[in-house]
């Protein structure tokens, strides 16, 4: 039988963020021997983080709602759970969990190790949000074991307000890649350009903008499509409204996917990927799964995205909200030659392997457990 080797804790506010996104992070410390526990809110794909080996305890987490007394019933829900199981050692991802977590598992002195994964909307504009829910982070971070960062902006952002200590930071490379899963697929060398995006479809990832150039683009070149692959949530206010997606889809500005979970195929048919974000990004997974399958990236000179990009090489960077200067770069690719497209994205290819991949990631993780849990 093999030896325990301690009981994790690994939370987010949806049981599909960490399926999706730490799926083989999970596997991996199963394999060593930990009891893992996910704790976030059940979705439909909790049950294949049962499969997996996990218990899932719901926490029914709201994690764009901003009703105060619901998000302390949270903490205190958090709190019972942790007095209850009592782990060793707690993994937080995810904006809300890493504060509401933190503070739960530091009333127990319960060690944790928080992931900064881009900080999203909040610091776009400096309001009485965004001071609140720095005054949080202010509150909760400095009781982390550890706090890990996806780029160096944010890591670099934290520690001059003082929510962490540069001994406490570590910086890791995004959520890494699967290699293995995401492998070189060319696209059809048949005269018709695929871009895609792929991302929640929220303004600030640059969608508007995207769809602004495509109707300029399409006065001039009408051998070319835009895939949207993305959620729409009928509860987001900033996203556009499903009467407009239907109207660019009828005009024929967009062919709108949906939400899929084989974002692979899609990629495999595309012959490059679009995401104009000004989103304070960690590193965006499309990017990085996109380079991997060889694809060429147009993307935002912005926090996180830059990261995945060698302008001119793997792909083109962009300022933020610059239409003019994203049509260009997408004109560029329509007239390329197919070959090469597919050397910018082995460019890609080759960025992701030495830098992203997933398995460094997860070693960093194993790493800090092995010195933070006994016998870890």
């Amino acid at each position: 039988m093999m030896e325990n080797k301690g009981h994790i804790v690994i939370s987010a506010n949806v049981s599909w963020y960490l399926y999706n996104f730490r799926k083989n992070t999970i596997k991996e410390l199963i394999s060593l021997g930990h009891d893992l526990t996910v704790v976030s809110s059940r979705d439909h794909t909790s049950k294949k983080l049962e499969s997996l080996g996990c218990e899932v305890i719901d926490i029914d987490l709201d994690s764009s709602g901003k009703n105060p007394f619901k998000d302390l019933y949270i903490i205190y829900k958090i709190y019972k759970i942790y007095s209850e199981i009592v782990p060793d050692l707690i993994l937080n991802f995810t904006p809300k969990i890493n504060i509401y977590s933190t503070l739960a598992a530091y009333l127990l002195r319960i060690k944790c190790i928080n992931n900064i994964a881009g900080l999203g909307t909040i610091f776009i504009d400096n309001n009485l949000l965004s001071k609140f829910v720095g005054y949080l982070y202010g509150l909760s971070q400095p009781f982390a074991h550890r706090v890990f960062f996806q780029n160096e902006e944010d890591q670099n952002y934290f520690i001059e307000k003082g929510w962490v200590t540069k001994e406490r930071s570590i910086r890791i490379m995004g959520s890494g890649v699967d290699l293995n899963h995401f492998q070189v697929k060319e696209s059809n060398d048949d005269g018709f350009i695929r871009f895609i995006f792929i991302g929640r479809l929220l303004k600030e990832k640059g969608l508007l903008d995207l769809v602004e150039a495509i109707k300029i683009l399409k006065k001039k070149y009408m051998d070319f499509e835009l895939m949207i692959l993305g959620p729409f949530d009928n509860k987001k206010k900033n996203q556009p409204s499903i009467e407009d997606i239907n109207h660019w889809t009828k005009d024929k500005y967009i062919k709108y996917i949906g939400f899929k979970e084989d974002v692979e195929a899609y990629l495999a048919e595309s012959d490059c990927i679009v995401l104009p974000s000004y989103y304070r990004e960690g590193v965006p997974k499309s990017l990085l799964e996109a380079a991997a399958m060889g694809k060429p990236i147009i993307t935002t000179d912005t926090i996180g995205c830059r990261d995945v990009v060698d302008d001119g090489i793997n792909g083109f960077l962009i300022q933020p909200r610059d239409i003019q200067g994203l049509v260009d770069k997408m004109e560029l690719v329509i007239n390329m030659s197919h070959q090469v497209r597919l050397e910018m994205g082995l460019n890609g290819r080759k960025k992701i392997e030495s830098q992203f991949d997933e398995k460094k990631v997860i070693q960093e993780y194993i790493n800090v457990l092995e010195t933070t849990i006994p016998n870890g």
